[in-house]
Order: structure tokens, then C-alpha cells, then sequence
């Protein structure tokens, strides 16, 4: 599963860096006398991506990280799948109902008086060979605790989305100095 987020991430890096008028190497190859790109990696899950995302699937998305900031798991609840996959920045993997999903996001929130997001960007994907959509996003969040302590950390996560749901939720943290 790492290397797969790895993998998504270096996608993410290669698509954002990409010039949208460039024609991809193989296809230069083909059409040209240019040779093509020897790359010394194969992609294991995919190497063919699109942006051919709803911007409904995009609203889900970016409504949870609101619903979150708000605490209104009412709202969040209907963006999830009835089942989760999680990976959280802290190297655990969750596979849970949407119910539980609630209950445990619900219980850490109840800890904090107040949570503030910063969206500095997002990436819709789609992987055409594999026909699954993702919405990948960069944020800073400031998250401060009942007790007055402020915790803030810079996140990179993968949302992958079926159906208009969250079924797949991967987090990435770098804590702010």
C-alpha cells in the first residue's frame, strides 16, 4: 500500500509539472524520429491519468475537510462510503464503517475547541486504465485543543471517490515548527 501512495505521489509531482501542449514520449516516439524516453521505473498501479473528475466528486471532497472544520459529522457522514479504507499519518490502516468512521473522528473532535484549514491546492485524477477517480489535496490546519494548546501541521491526503463517496482516505502530515 506504501508504495502505491508513493506512487500516486510521483504521478501527482509528473502531472502538475507536465506541459498540457507536450505530446507524451511514446507518442513522440511513434510520430517522430526523436527516441523515446528509456524511464527507470514502470508504474505499478498506473501511468495513465486524466483529470476527468466531477467537479461533483470534487465538492464531496472538499465539503469533508468543511464538514471536519465545523464538526457537522452529520454532513461529513453523507460524503463517506458505508466502508472506509484509512491511512493515517500515523501509519495505521483502518477499514471501517461509515458509523464507527463517525464515531472515531467524532470523539477526537469533541477535543478540540476549534479547527481552522487552509486549502492551499488540489489535483483531481483519474487513472484511465484502472477507472478509478481521485482528489488529491495540500492544506495547513490549525487545530486548537480545549485546554488551549495549538497543534498545526501541514497535510498532503489522497481521497479516492466511487459513486460520489470517500471510499479510500490516505493522510500525509508534516508538523509546522
Amino acid at each position: 500500500m506504501k508504495k502505491i501512495l508513493f506512487y500516486f505521489a510521483v504521478c501527482l509531482f509528473i502531472i502538475a509539472c507536465k506541459d498540457d501542449k507536450a505530446k507524451p514520449d511514446a507518442t513522440v516516439a511513434a510520430n517522430s524520429d526523436k527516441p523515446a524516453v528509456d524511464l527507470p521505473y514502470t508504474a505499478s498501479y498506473s501511468s495513465s491519468w486524466n483529470q476527468d473528475v466531477s467537479d461533483a466528486d470534487l465538492k464531496t471532497v472538499l465539503m469533508s475537510y468543511k464538514d471536519w472544520a465545523d464538526g457537522n459529522f452529520a454532513n461529513l457522514s453523507k460524503g463517506m462510503g458505508d466502508t472506509v479504507v484509512v491511512d493515517m499519518s500515523s501509519g495505521d490502516h483502518l477499514v471501517k464503517s461509515n458509523a464507527d468512521l463517525m464515531k472515531m473522528w467524532t470523539t477526537y473532535r469533541d477535543s478540540l475547541a476549534s479547527v481552522k484549514i487552509d486549502m492551499a491546492g488540489w489535483q483531481k485524477m483519474h487513472s484511465t486504465d484502472k477507472n478509478s477517480s481521485f482528489i488529491v489535496t495540500w492544506y495547513d490546519e490549525y487545530d486548537t485543543y480545549k485546554n488551549g494548546k495549538v497543534d498545526s501541521a501541514t497535510y498532503h491526503d489522497i481521497n479516492q471517490v466511487k459513486d460520489g463517496k470517500i471510499i479510500w482516505y490516505a493522510q500525509y502530515k508534516r508538523p509546522k515548527k
